[in-house]
């Protein structure tokens, strides 16, 4: 099948479809990390299924994600996952238009599974193929609570990613500022290591935070004249209380060092969002990512919010971690543009939002 005959006759027959009155349905793949999930989405904005199998049981022990874990764990329940994602929707593969997969960025071995099984199915069904940025998928998570209003601001915070992204129309996105070291979720997964806490380590650290005290002084990194973050300084300091702490004979509460160690990560991250809307109009401020969950974060958003008479999206805590239905939503967008994949996809686990 060549890619005219794949971009012309497969997609314009569904397209059809679709212009005749058909909801636009989507299957959603994302196995870029520790969560198997698939969902279906119908017109980019309704959750038909969304299916999540997670793999955090299998990865406490180690302390992390281990890669070759994930891998297997993906390969096992990916077929599973799909079947039980298309019955919870009630429809079959012949019902939908297009499987939206995540290709990056991601653990290669992981990303490889998702787009293998998507590849597969497009191949066998002659279903549309659609490559999804998975941080993309995050910032269209919040489609499902209202529809976008550009000019929009998404705060990315994520286990691995750190970004203030702009955003003009549908499927364009401009860096405006990102962390330089480590992104925020993985200093907090790092900070609650130093605290002999669980993983995941960042919901430990929101639960500490909200009993709390911040009373241990630690620094704000302000990277003054730039949008950037930097967060490796503020894990650093931390590890330095807790040393001194140590060698004196003293014990730092942990409850006041979570407090102190949140408050510093909300105040730079709220203000320097804020500080961009005052400079650019923007209709819409979206937050997007694992770390959209922290309760303390929301909180501060939230009131900064309505202080400053913004327009504030949040997604639900069940959309913030990574699922299938993010990628649908974010696919719906590349369908509608005619932005299809080929046999050729492959997983790139260093892929970047802005140079696509």
């Amino acid at each position: 099948m060549t890619t005219y005959t794949w971009k012309q006759k497969v997609y314009n027959k569904r397209q059809h479809d679709v212009e005749s009155g058909a909801p636009l349905r989507i299957l959603g793949i994302e196995t870029s990390c520790d969560e198997t999930s698939a969902a279906v989405v119908e017109n980019g904005r309704i959750i038909r299924s969304n299916i999540i199998s997670s793999q955090i049981d299998s990865h406490k022990r180690f302390g992390g994600v281990v890669p070759e874990v994930a891998s297997r764990h993906h390969v096992e329940n990916i077929t599973l996952i799909i079947e039980e994602a298309l019955r919870e929707a009630e429809c079959t593969l012949d019902d939908i238009h297009g499987i939206a997969v995540t290709y990056g960025p991601g653990l290669v071995g992981a990303l490889l599974v998702g787009v293998a099984a998507a590849k597969a199915i497009s191949f066998a069904r002659g279903i549309p193929l659609i490559g999804v940025h998975h941080i993309a998928g995050h910032i269209y998570a919040n489609r499902f609570m209202e529809e976008f209003q550009f000019p929009l601001l998404a705060l990315v915070v994520s286990g691995g990613h750190t970004e203030l992204v702009y955003m003009t129309e549908h499927g364009t996105f401009e860096k405006i500022g990102e962390t330089r070291d480590d992104a925020v979720g993985e200093a907090y997964d790092k900070v609650a290591r130093s605290l002999h806490l669980p993983y995941p380590g960042g919901p430990h650290i929101d639960r500490l935070a909200q009993i709390g005290e911040g009373t241990v002084p630690l620094p704000r990194a302000w990277l003054e004249g730039t949008y950037d973050f930097s967060f490796s300084g503020l894990k650093s300091a931390v590890l330095n209380a807790l040393n001194k702490a140590n060698m004196k004979g003293e014990t730092i509460s942990p409850e006041n060092l979570a407090a102190s160690f949140q408050a510093s990560v909300i105040e730079v991250l709220v203000e320097k969002t804020f500080r961009l809307i005052a400079e650019r109009p923007v209709k819409q401020l979206l937050v997007a990512g694992g770390v959209a969950a922290n309760k303390g974060l929301r909180q501060a958003l939230t009131e900064r919010a309505e202080k400053e008479g913004v327009s504030l999206v949040i997604p639900p805590l069940t959309l913030c971690t990574d699922n299938a239905a993010m990628i649908g939503a974010a696919g719906t967008i590349e369908y509608q543009k005619g932005n299809l994949a080929d046999l050729s996809l492959n997983g790139v686990p260093g892929l970047s939002l802005f140079s696509r």
